[in-house]
């Protein structure tokens, strides 16, 4: 009853057009990596600069689409591409696995969540390890700046590798998600975690409960400050700003250096702020932020020792 509850409301709300609009060429192109003896997918876009030099390394972000996205929407409506094309920046956007059926709905196991992938504990840990390290070895991205996001079931993922595999993660973001890991998490370091999410969002209400596809989703509150343990803030947590636009929270003084910040707006809903709607029953983006120009800020402030 679950995976079909979470084909229906799910389906609506995302777009799984897996087809690329933009042309093919040496900067942009989808792939495959085979991973636990399944063939994976991902497209890859390099910066306009990637070909000036051989020596020369990239940062990295490894964006991950929601539940019924693919790497295409992803591209398309995020504006990521865009931001790391005039950053000197390499993005990839692997895609979860597929739902064998009508609708082919792609998801990642989060621990928890979601759908298939997690029902058949799909290695998606695993593949997106193989993938950062691909894109070290075969395609200069920067070892100490590779920084994950996700949205939705993606930005589950990202909190589960930020448990599983920080020693690879200099920093994440994750939109519109909560933290629905199985195992108690136990990261080698600290991370630094930006999250977020609307007041609004009824498919994964920032107060927790229970959301989309009748699963439980914990408060996020609960998840930063379980991360503010984890990162050893001293701290408690500070309200920088908080207007009829958008609260910001900072958890900050943590272990090396590593902050948390948590925006909560007051408009859209379970949606990528700033981004454009993947299809027409979306949800509205959020206008009081920007999550791409955000994340990106973010980003920019670490990097592995």
């Amino acid at each position: 009853m679950r995976s079909f509850l979470l084909l229906f409301f799910f389906f609506p709300f995302s777009n799984c057009d897996s087809s690329d609009p933009a042309v093919a060429n040496e900067y942009r192109f989808h792939a495959t990596l085979t991973v636990g003896g399944i063939t994976r997918t991902y497209l890859l876009v390099l910066p306009s600069t990637y070909y000036g030099s051989d020596t020369t390394t990239f940062p990295l972000v490894v964006g991950m689409h929601g539940t019924g996205g693919s790497a295409s929407q992803f591209d398309r409506d995020y504006g990521v591409t865009e931001k790391a094309n005039s950053t000197h920046f390499i993005v990839a956007y692997p895609e979860g696995v597929q739902r064998e059926g009508r609708f082919n709905v792609r998801t990642w196991n989060a621990g928890t969540c979601c759908d298939y992938a997690m029902e058949n504990n799909i290695d998606d840990v695993g593949f997106i390890r193989a993938l950062i390290d691909l894109m070290i070895s075969d395609y200069r991205a920067n070892a100490r700046r590779v920084y994950i996001t996700g949205m939705s079931n993606g930005g589950m993922l990202a909190y589960r590798l930020a448990c599983e595999m920080p020693e690879k993660i200099a920093a994440m973001a994750a939109v519109s998600c909560s933290m629905m890991v199985d195992e108690p998490c136990d990261p080698s370091r600290s991370v630094p975690i930006l999250h977020m999410h609307s007041k609004l969002d009824t498919k994964i209400p920032s107060d927790g409960g229970i959301g989309i596809g009748g699963y439980h989703y914990p408060p996020i509150d609960s998840v930063l400050d379980v991360w503010s343990r984890l990162n050893e803030c001293e701290s408690l947590p500070q309200v920088e700003v908080d207007n009829a636009a958008y609260k910001l929270t900072k958890w900050s003084t943590c272990d090396s250096n590593v902050t948390i910040q948590y925006y909560l707006t007051q408009d859209g809903g379970h949606s990528w702020p700033g981004g454009l709607k993947p299809q027409p029953r979306a949800d509205e983006p959020s206008t009081a932020i920007d999550a791409t120009d955000l994340m990106w800020t973010f980003f920019e402030q670490y990097q592995l020792p």
